[in-house]
């Protein structure tokens, strides 16, 4: 291969890059992304860039001369509009044109959005930097999602002042992901603190004055944060021949068609260690992802299943949430260490037969080592809950 081409500037593209060159590579390697930023992380956007506990460099993730030993082409600010797999051609919304021998998409998602206008969105190093200008003490806030990002959001906000409401359609927030004892307990950590969090409640717009439920009540805010999921870019490929639904489908070596491969947010592979087809939108998944996939596009005869464990963490006031496996569509979760009213436990999952992922919170990193290698293992219910 003589020209390889990285679309999506993030930690996927960038782990993708730095595995290509590590592992040999030594032609043409172009980094495509819509961004006018070098690649960042963004687990820290809605932490400790929202809370301004870092400067915005901070989460820039290689220094300049790293990224120039690199010997990137970079295009960025300009993102990929269109893709013809059989003349192996990348088309970007600039105009021009970039022939590909090997391809990587590395596109990420995108926040889903509620009618209206005026609300905030939490993806970008801009979103954060914005959203921090406009909360402080006293500030009132609507936090329209109490997931993952939603609760990160409206813990910093809390800590910084701000009157925090936050609505939650389901009536146990992340009881889908977690289940509904779990949920229970992070919800009671917001609750305790004051924060004004409603479920079983549907927000329909997004108002001048703040959000309007589907009963009609309207809640004013001083500001909206809408934190309801995100859908994976991939509507720039929808005639590129690539197989696309729910991000791009690819197979256990994230291959999408030949040469062309997938990582990060946008990628759903089949992960043969559970056995199901799976799109991860975490920051350890995204670097394993793009290394893996960079390798099995270098060395089509060498190539290896990715099969990871995937793995999460999230920071909610004190609290420190870390999960291993695959939680999604579990049968059971059950406690097996500690207490959820002490805010410090360890709960675990059950599909199938199997343990298939295991979450913690306030317990320290060791405690989770024999779980984790019990979900890699794909050790039995019974015998894993018996002997953890």
């Amino acid at each position: 291969m003589n020209r390889i081409v990285v679309v999506g500037a993030s930690a996927a593209g960038l782990a993708a890059a730095e595995t290509l060159r590590r592992e040999g590579y030594d032609g043409t390697l172009t980094l495509v992304g819509d961004e006018p930023h070098v690649p960042y992380d963004r687990p820290p956007l809605s932490k400790q860039v929202l809370s301004a506990e870092w400067a915005p460099d901070r989460v820039v993730l290689r220094a300049p001369t790293e990224l120039d030993a690199l010997e990137l082409e970079l295009r960025l600010g300009v993102a990929a509009c269109g893709l013809d797999v059989a003349d192996r051609t990348l088309r970007l919304a600039d105009g021009s044109e970039v022939p590909y021998d090997g391809l990587i998409l590395a596109t990420g998602v995108r926040p889903r959005r509620l009618p209206g206008e005026g609300a905030h969105v939490l993806r970008t190093l801009d979103d954060a930097l914005t959203l921090r200008e406009r909360i402080g003490p006293g500030q009132r806030l609507v936090v329209v999602g109490a997931g993952f990002l939603g609760a990160e959001a409206a813990a910093v906000a809390w800590r910084l002042g701000a009157q925090v409401t936050l609505l939650e359609p389901a009536p146990v927030p992340l009881a889908h992901a977690v289940g509904e004892e779990v949920g229970r307990a992070l919800s009671r950590a917001h609750r305790e603190r004051g924060v004004d969090l409603r479920t079983g409640v549907t927000v329909t717009e997004v108002t001048e004055e703040g959000v309007r439920l589907a009963g009609g009540e309207e809640i004013a805010a001083d500001e909206v944060l809408v934190a309801i999921g995100s859908l994976p870019n991939t509507e720039w490929l929808a005639d590129s021949g690539l197989s696309v639904g729910d991000g791009v489908v690819c197979d256990e070596y994230c291959e999408a068609a030949r040469d062309v491969y997938a990582a990060g947010d946008v990628a759903r592979w089949h992960n043969p260690l559970f056995g199901v087809s799976m799109r991860i939108e975490h920051r350890t998944n995204a670097a394993e992802q793009g290394m893996a996939a960079a390798r099995n596009l270098l060395n089509p005869g060498a190539r290896k299943a990715f099969a990871p464990v995937p793995y999460f963490w999230s920071d909610q006031y004190e609290m420190k949430i870390q999960a291993y496996g695959y939680l999604r569509g579990h049968e059971e979760a059950r406690v097996v260490e500690g207490e959820l009213e002490e805010g410090r436990f360890v709960a675990a999952y059950r599909t199938g037969e199997r343990l298939s992922g295991v979450l913690a919170v306030g317990m320290p990193p060791k405690v989770l080592r024999g779980w984790r290698q019990a979900v890699s293992l794909g050790a039995a219910w019974g015998e894993a809950v018996l002997t953890g």
